[in-house]
Formats: C-alpha cells, sequence, structure tokens
C-alpha cells in the first residue's frame, strides 16, 4: 500500500520514545517481524481483534495481521521554515508522508527539559503549525507568480488551479491549515498536486505521564489538546510513550500484568496504530482457512477488481466476480454455511466497492 504516517513533534516531546517503542512492538509479532526499512522508517502491524475470531471459526494453518509504515521525522524548532535548526530535513521528510502524527508533551519531568522552557502543548502545537504553514504559504506565492501569468491566457487548468490557490492564500494568512478547507470534488486533485504541509491529515498524540494512563482525562493538559483538535475536525488520543516502549518489550505474560495493574485494558500502541491506519483512508478486508487467514489493507472507495488486485495482479487481471461475507454475520452465524442459510453471502462483482470487515473469495480465470 506503501503509505506512511510521519510522527512530528518538537524536540524532548517524546517522539522518538514513541517510534522506539512502535518499532519494539513490530519486533515482538512473531508473524509479521519489525523491518527497518530506512534509518526512520518503521513497519508495524495493525492489530485487529477480528483476526483472532475468524481464526476461530475458520481455522488456517497460518495468520498473518496487515500492516503500515511509520516515518520518524527531525524534530522541528521555530524557524525551520527558514531552515533553522533541521528545518529543511523535518520539512521534505513531511512531504514524503501522506499524513501526521503529531506527538505534543503532556507531561511534567524537572529532568527533561523544555525546547521552550515551559509545559505548554498549545504553545508547541501552534510553533510547529506556524512554521508548516510558513512553508505552505511561501510554495503558494511562488506558486501563484507562475500561474497567474498562465491563466491570462485560455488555459482552463491554469484558470482552475488559480481560483484554489486564491481560496487557499488567505486561510495561510490568518495562520490556518489547509486541511480546514472545504474542497469540491473538481478541486481536491489540485490541491493534492500542490503537496502542501498543511493539507495532510493530522493526529495529535498527547504523551502523558504513565500516572495518567488508566484515565487520561485526568492529565491537566489532554483536554486542551482535545479542544484545538476538535477545532480542525482532528482526532486527538493519549499515549504514555515512555511505559509504552518498556510495554514494547515484555512478552505476553509480562505485558498482560504490567496492564492489569495500570488498569489499562491493551497497550496504547494499538490504539495509535487503529488511529493512524484510518487517518490513512485505510481498511481491511480478509481471506480466510486453508494455508493462511490474512489481513490485506485497501484505500477506502476501492472496488473488488483493485482488491483482488492487492492479492496478485492476475486476480485483477481475470477477475469473475467475488464471494463476500461480513465479519459481523460471521461472528453472529458462526460457520460459512450458516451465514449462507441465512442470504447474508453474496456474489459481487466489477462494481462493488469493498467494505471494511470483507472476508472474500475472489473468483478469476487468466
Amino acid at each position: 500500500m506503501a503509505l506512511t504516517a510521519g510522527i512530528v513533534g518538537l524536540p524532548n516531546v517524546g517522539k522518538s520514545t514513541l517510534f522506539n517503542a512502535i518499532t519494539n512492538a513490530g519486533a515482538e509479532m512473531a508473524n509479521y517481524p519489525f523491518a527497518t526499512i530506512d534509518p526512520n522508517v518503521g513497519m508495524v502491524e495493525v492489530p485487529d481483534a477480528r483476526l483472532d475470531r475468524i481464526q476461530e471459526l475458520i481455522p488456517a494453518k497460518k495468520v498473518v495481521p496487515t500492516t503500515f509504515e511509520f516515518t520518524d521525522i527531525a524534530g522541528i524548532v521555530k524557524g525551520a521554515s527558514k531552515g533553522e535548526g533541521l528545518g529543511n530535513k523535518f520539512l521534505e521528510n513531511i512531504r514524503q508522508v501522506d499524513a501526521i502524527v503529531h506527538v505534543v508533551r503532556a507531561f511534567d519531568d524537572d529532568n527533561i527539559t523544555h525546547v521552550s522552557g515551559k509545559i505548554d502543548p498549545l504553545d508547541d502545537i501552534e510553533t510547529i503549525n506556524l512554521e508548516l504553514g510558513l512553508s505552505d504559504l511561501e510554495a503558494v506565492d511562488k506558486r501563484l507568480a507562475k500561474v497567474q501569468r498562465a491563466a491570462k491566457g485560455s488555459d482552463k487548468a491554469a484558470k482552475a488551479e488559480l481560483a484554489v490557490l486564491e481560496k487557499i492564500k488567505p486561510v495561510l494568512e490568518a495562520g490556518k491549515s489547509v486541511r480546514t478547507i472545504d474542497f469540491t470534488d473538481d478541486e481536491k486533485p489540485i490541491v493534492k498536486g500542490l503537496f502542501l504541509l498543511t493539507s495532510k491529515p493530522v493526529l495529535y498524540v498527547a504523551n502523558i505521564a504513565e500516572d495518567d494512563m488508566a484515565d487520561p482525562e485526568n492529565s491537566k493538559y489532554f483536554k486542551p489538546i482535545q479542544d484545538y483538535a476538535a477545532k480542525e475536525g482532528a482526532e486527538a488520543i493519549a499515549v504514555a510513550a515512555e511505559a509504552e516502549e518498556e510495554i514494547a518489550q515484555l512478552d505476553d505474560d509480562e505485558k498482560a500484568d504490567f496492564l492489569e495493574a495500570e488498569g489499562v485494558k491493551e497497550p496504547g500502541l494499538n490504539r495509535l496504530i487503529r488511529a493512524s491506519y484510518h487517518l490513512l483512508g485505510l481498511q481491511t478486508f480478509f481471506t480466510a482457512g486453508g494455508k493462511e487467514t490474512r489481513a490485506w489493507t485497501f484505500k477506502k472507495g476501492t472496488k473488488a477488481p483493485q482488491a483482488a488486485g492487492i492479492i496478485h495482479s492476475d486476480f485483477e487481471r481475470g477477475f469473475i466476480r467475488a464471494e463476500v461475507m461480513a465479519f459481523e454475520d460471521l461472528d453472529k452465524y458462526q460457520t460459512q454455511s450458516a451465514v449462507k442459510e441465512a442470504g447474508k453471502l453474496r456474489l459481487e462483482g466489477k462494481d462493488y466497492v469493498m467494505n471494511d470487515g470483507d472476508i472474500v473469495e475472489f473468483r478469476f480465470n487468466v
């Protein structure tokens, strides 16, 4: 699928600790070991309890979860848009990712120095968003100068792009992100082609203290982060990065004991991974039984032949139909034959749009 979520944040907010926790979690999972693609990219499994249930009802020799990528991006300081600190690297790395996981410090610790000398999550968020916005504004101004000349003639594409740029510029000048703008279906491809940093979807991650793991609402810093995210139509979750790094290194029994002691049902990383996965617009379908039961990642809106092609290009090229049942129906009726008897096993053609949780057998002829 080759989509990746980039982890960003100021220095000393726990960004690298969180990335280390993610990579350790990947290394602990036997079915799909963590793989380092390059020094700052990690492949991670997507936790999905549905896989265990499918394996229980339709046993297979092997179970394979789906995966996606996290990218650890260099820290930022004020002035990054002008090249301060590692600004140029930071901005270039963000251009390469599909979504942003914005880690914000939400804990007190006198032993860990904050880059600005105080704990102020909203100021931290705005520091990074300002730098991204300034970089976008510079890019828009450069593009405007070029497109305005072309739009004076009969170039319809230039005229359409000019209208989009003129819609974006005042928003950036007001200190807001491009993702807060409502674009038409015709405008969206133009926006995508501009590769603007603030157009990317964002997930805010409050790095809270371990004491707040069981109830993040106890953190005095978390609610302001949630409120800020809500104004953008974004999501905010809370994770105790240092504790998560420790949890990721434990075996299953020790992990269960740790979580029970903390009063937590599952590692915060699971929530982070799932939230990031959905942020990228990703969903999961399953193939079940025989040699392996497997989860497959697809982009929301994908039709059945293209989903088949994710498994193998021959499946798409020779697609005939898809035999589909919803996970909820298998979970309810417990056997494939019972699902069929209930009229819930469907034959779908080339125009079928895949749903999250579909269990599929593709028919093809090459």
